[in-house]
């Protein structure tokens, strides 16, 4: 009879069991979690104006309210970072003791893609809250037309006019998207790697800040360029001002109206925004990463 502890090596996906679950779970690391939200909060709190333009562009407004903008919801959509540091780099160690080797380019873009998907079942309300508050077109004209009167407010009154489904609007384009954020991830492992080896260096050696902001900023650029229009069409599903039948209604409305330049709406001042913001947000992670594993090893 084979018991549990004679049982052979787990399969290289996390997902199939309890004993995979329990293995992935020793991967989890506090470093990557307070690391993730750092860069997240740093680069939101130094290019959130930018990140305003960008999001009222790709909504369709042109008119740029004066009134308050919910910065907390920035602030709190930046837990994507928190989330997606700390589950990828568990999916990611999990699968390395596996393999007891480096990941192939594939197994980083399937790792990545693996903790988006995760990532957005928990930020898909916080983006749809953020998404709602800035579009708030009149309120800055009229206050009195206000509709939210912040974050939480926001995801209250979603819930109770539009339920879960309101909370989850943009999730199937979403999903899509996280195709961005396994192109970077594996761009940026790869760069790292390729980096490393040339230098004659170890894998997981620290490397200064200008390389790190050199490889995040080409990983960056790599993956908007690829997926930028779903963020366009997830933007307009989420727009309460805007009615669209489905996730083809926008496809079809977008093409018919403004053709292929409406997909990429907005283009230019989220390239100029996600380029630095992804660096920042990069070398904090690596810097407060290290210097937390340090800690630890120097308490073991």
């Amino acid at each position: 009879t084979v018991t549990l502890s004679d049982a052979p090596s787990a399969p290289s996906s996390p997902f199939p069991g309890k004993v995979d679950l329990q293995r992935l779970f020793s991967h989890v690391r506090y470093e990557n979690l307070v690391a993730g939200l750092s860069g997240g909060v740093v680069s939101t709190l130094v290019l959130h104006p930018l990140d305003l333009v960008k999001i009222r562009f790709a909504g369709k407004c042109f008119l740029l309210p004066r009134g308050k903008i919910d910065t907390v919801a920035f602030l709190y959509a930046k837990e994507f970072y928190l989330y997606i540091f700390f589950i990828y780099n568990a999916i990611k160690s999990y699968k390395q003791e596996s393999n007891q080797s480096e990941l192939t380019a594939s197994q980083h873009l399937v790792s990545a893609a693996q903790a988006g998907a995760l990532t957005l079942c928990i930020t898909n309300p916080i983006w749809v809250t953020k998404t709602r508050l800035v579009l708030q077109y009149d309120a800055g004209i009229d206050p009195s037309k206000r509709q939210y009167k912040g974050m939480f407010d926001a995801l209250l009154k979603i819930y109770r006019y539009e339920g879960i489904p309101g909370l989850y609007r943009g999730f199937v384009p979403g999903l899509f998207g996280t195709s961005h954020g396994a192109l970077q991830f594996m761009a940026y492992e790869e760069l790292k790697r390729e980096y490393s080896k040339y230098k004659n260096m170890p894998a997981q050696a620290q490397l200064n800040p200008l390389e790190y902001v050199t490889m995040a900023a080409m990983s960056k650029i790599f993956a908007v360029s690829v997926t930028y229009p779903y963020q366009v069409i997830r933007a307009r599903l989420q727009d309460q001002h805007n009615k669209y039948a489905g996730l083809t209604d926008v496809i079809r409305r977008t093409w018919s109206n403004e053709g292929v330049r409406g997909f990429y709406k907005g283009i230019v001042p989220n390239v100029i925004r996600v380029t630095p913001a992804c660096c920042i947000t990069f070398v904090v992670y690596e810097n407060v990463s290290s210097f937390l594993r340090g800690l630890r090893g120097h308490r073991e």
